[in-house]
């Protein structure tokens, strides 16, 4: 009964998701590439997209990738003109793997084939469902005379455990038994640059989606990751250039960053001439200043938001503490799902009782799962 779920068409996730935003890969600078992630407080991505007759998703972007651009050498002293760079150059030679065009009438199972290659996200174009044609031709018009919407691997998890109990008794088995636990993970030190965990996320040949941040012994103390870094914007770049790993955690937790760390970015900047940044850093505390002295809600008052300096966040967005997600090698598969989908996560970290670093659970090790169900049924 599980296989009748990968009859089901792609298009059926479409249903109640927005309509894609493409940016011209030709005509978009970095900066307006940020603007766009600024405005979405529903995906971390931008897509961005080849011109001509038959325009194509070339790659999505996100913060990690402009923060890492902004960070490289050739960038680090004028990140203000990096900024205006064509969007193009955030694309690297791995960023069209990641994304497949599929039919609409493609199935459930064409879809988790395609992640289980290597694709993250998904590009379907939408069946016109709507009456309103002026609504219609708007978004055409923004996507290139035809509207697309992204699957991602958590859409399709979710469509699985919304139907959760047709896999019964595998759910319910240890990730440990079912053997999903991936050893091989992107991990640094707590004192090692912050910049080379972001370098970590950005050149990861399987787009994995977070580093993972261990001590001396191996124990996970927290993670840098998309997720993490989504609701931050180019204003983070001074505080990447110059903590470590674990400073750059602290940085962006709720309450934002310490002042003794504000002077710390500071002071390095200085030392390094590394003006254009220290302009970047000025600029945020002159924003957060003003945020916070102007009309705060109540509830942004009551919990400490706004108070305290930190990088601009997108609207309705703010980083989790620095406390990682974590399972163990015991822990169910359901409540692995659960506890992704809830944090709405694509992996989870696995721990030992003393948070000795045992591996990662990602959508991608159980949907293999699911697949392997189905072969084997069939």
């Amino acid at each position: 009964m599980a296989g009748r779920l990968f009859s089901y068409e792609i298009s059926d996730l479409c249903l109640g998701k927005p309509p894609l935003r493409p940016l011209s890969a030709a005509s978009t600078t970095v900066a307006d590439a940020l603007s766009f992630l600024r405005r979405d407080d529903d995906d971390s991505f931008v897509s961005v997209w080849s011109s001509g007759d038959s325009p194509r998703c070339v790659g999505r972007i996100s913060a990690v990738d402009v923060l890492c651009f902004l960070c490289r050498d050739e960038n680090v002293c004028r990140p203000s003109v990096a900024l205006h760079s064509p969007v193009s150059v955030l694309l690297n030679v791995d960023s069209s793997s990641l994304v497949k065009h599929l039919d609409p009438n493609s199935s459930i199972l064409d879809a988790v084939d395609c992640i289980l290659e290597g694709a993250q996200s998904l590009i379907i174009p939408r069946k016109n469902r709507s009456s309103d044609s002026s609504k219609q031709k708007l978004n055409q018009k923004a996507s290139f005379g035809r509207q697309f919407c992204c699957i991602t691997e958590e859409d399709v998890i979710r469509f699985f455990f919304n139907s959760i109990n047709l896999f019964s008794p595998i759910p319910f088995y240890s990730i440990q038994s079912l053997g999903i636990i991936e050893e091989k993970i992107l991990s640094v030190h707590c004192d090692d640059p912050a910049l080379s965990a972001l370098s970590a996320i950005n050149t990861s040949p399987g787009g994995q989606a977070a580093v993972a941040v261990v001590d001396e012994e191996g124990r996970l103390l927290g993670d840098i990751s998309l997720h993490m870094l989504a609701s931050c914007d180019e204003t983070l770049a001074p505080a990447v250039t110059t903590l470590s790993a674990g400073d750059l955690i602290t940085y962006i937790d709720y309450g934002g960053p310490t002042e003794d760390l504000t002077q710390l970015v500071k002071s390095r900047l200085e030392a390094k001439k590394l003006d254009g940044m220290l302009e970047l850093l000025e600029d945020d505390h002159s924003n957060s200043s003003c945020l916070s002295s102007s009309g705060s809600s109540s509830s942004e008052d009551e919990s400490g938001f706004g108070k305290t300096h930190r990088p601009r966040m997108n609207s309705g967005r703010f980083a989790r503490g620095t406390e990682p997600i974590v399972c163990h090698p015991g822990s169910s598969l359901v409540a692995v799902m659960i506890q992704a989908l809830s944090h709405r996560l694509n992996y989870i970290w696995v721990v030992e009782e003393d948070y000795s670093l045992v591996g990662i659970i990602t959508f991608a090790g159980i949907l293999r799962v699911f697949r392997d169900r189905v072969s084997s049924n069939s």
